[in-house]
């Protein structure tokens, strides 16, 4: 089983954390919720409580995921620990996911050097390195992002595949299969 490090900044957007933490878990993925803090507080006031402190290193996960809000992205990408963490999963062959602002904690760690990325609109231009993109989810190599809020469902489902899932299970079961297709219908 696949192992998922889900980091939680002050100021973390809270549908991009929870939303990842929900679908990887309802794909029965091992996601642990690593926090600042034992309790930390969201952009909307919503305050999560962490199986895990970010003092402990983060080597023994598959992935690291990096939820975004401004806040929270500016706060991880200020932190050494999670730029150490981020480099070393990375140079270990691990795979990096980020969505929203939180690229910018990506470009921090020296990740984005060509690679294609996406990110919140108006986030790129504080990111000097990569080839921005405005699809709704981005995968080149082990780096994944995606755009924001409304992109997470889409974004979770990507990780469920990348860690070897099926995604189309959990689609069917939450109705997502019948969101997109209604799109399709008008």
């Amino acid at each position: 089983m696949s192992k998922v490090a889900v980091v939680f900044a002050p100021g973390f957007e809270e549908i991009e954390g929870l939303t990842i933490v929900d679908v990887l878990r309802r794909a029965e993925v091992d996601v642990t919720m690593v926090g600042f803090d034992q309790e930390v507080t969201g952009n909307h006031n919503i305050t999560i409580k962490s199986d895990q402190l970010l003092d402990e290193s983060l080597k023994d996960f598959d992935m690291i995921v990096l939820p975004g809000g401004t806040q929270g992205a500016n706060n991880l990408k200020n932190n050494t620990t999670v730029i150490e963490n981020l480099q070393a999963a990375y140079k270990d062959g691990k795979q990096i996911a980020a969505i929203c602002a939180a690229p910018i904690a990506l470009e921090e760690a020296g990740l984005l050097k060509d690679k294609t990325y996406t990110s919140f609109p108006g986030v790129q231009e504080n990111i000097q390195s990569g080839e921005y993109s405005e699809h709704l989810v981005v995968k080149d190599g082990r780096i994944t992002t995606s755009r924001g809020p409304a992109t997470a469902m889409a974004f979770s489902y990507r990780l469920v595949d990348i860690l070897g899932g099926n995604s189309d299970a959990i689609k069917d079961a939450m109705q997502y299969d019948k969101l997109v297709a209604s799109f399709l219908e008008n």
